[in-house]
């Protein structure tokens, strides 16, 4: 397993044009997410990078929602993925929208969203799967330098991982589109029929991953010491070696 932590920052889409399929991967998503929306509170909603600040959010009881992303176009918030400028236990729900593949330390900005939340708050993170027909591309030189397979995918088991061991709670998993995404897609009746029948044999093989998980923070009981029992002063008789003494 390659590690993580990068030291060559890719190319960063802006848009979810920028990539092939954008437009479709995007609908797709926002299909996903639509039952959840309307399962979060709270006060406010955190949407980390450009790609996050496009999902959409209708039926969210949420109404304070931000986007933080290194450009300004549409961005409430100017920063890092990777060092965000918020307090701890800040934000109700964080979305992290394809963000992982173009990160230099992809641990570290899931472990940045995991500190701004709150207890009991959400976390959303959707990216491409590396074992998936689109993860392929990743193996072909003349694909290699274009966006998005010059990024690094992950696999989702291993993003779960990361989640497991900073006490996220898993609530859901779900993969999009059996397609390779190189060409665009089309709309007609046999793609959709591909489509059906790729997701019920081969679920886990979708190119596009969507996971919710919920962070727990479990609090510690104090261990109460134990009350041991005083025992009671009572006589005993010892051994002797002075001999017994008649009585007269």
């Amino acid at each position: 397993m390659k590690p993580a932590l990068s030291y060559k920052t890719p190319i960063r889409p802006h848009r979810w044009q920028d990539m092939p399929n954008g437009e479709a991967i995007l609908f797709e998503i926002n299909k996903s997410l639509s039952p959840w929306w309307q399962r979060f509170f709270g006060y406010h909603l955190l949407k980390i990078g450009a790609l996050s600040g496009d999902i959409s959010t209708k039926g969210c009881a949420i109404k304070h929602q931000m986007t933080l992303s290194q450009v300004k176009e549409n961005a409430q918030i100017i920063g890092d993925l990777d060092e965000l400028p918020l307090v701890k236990h800040s934000v109700d729900v964080c979305v992290l929208a394809h963000a992982l593949e173009f990160s230099i330390d992809p641990h570290h900005v899931v472990r940045e969203a995991s500190r701004v939340l709150i207890p009991n708050g959400y976390l959303v993170i959707t990216g491409f799967n590396a074992i998936s027909l689109a993860g392929l591309n990743c193996f072909l030189p003349v694909r290699r330098q274009k966006t998005p397979w010059n990024g690094r995918f992950f696999t989702p088991m291993r993003v779960k991982d990361w989640l497991n061991l900073m006490g996220f709670e898993i609530l859901s998993d779900e993969r999009l589109l059996h397609s390779p995404l190189a060409y665009e897609m089309s709309n007609n009746l046999v793609t959709k029929k591909w489509q059906q029948i790729m997701h019920t044999l081969l679920p886990s093989f979708g190119s596009v991953y969507v996971i919710v998980a919920k962070k727990r923070e479990w609090p510690l009981t104090p261990i109460k010491p134990k009350v041991r029992i005083r025992p009671s002063f009572a006589p005993v008789k010892v051994s002797t070696m002075n001999p017994p003494q008649c009585k007269k």
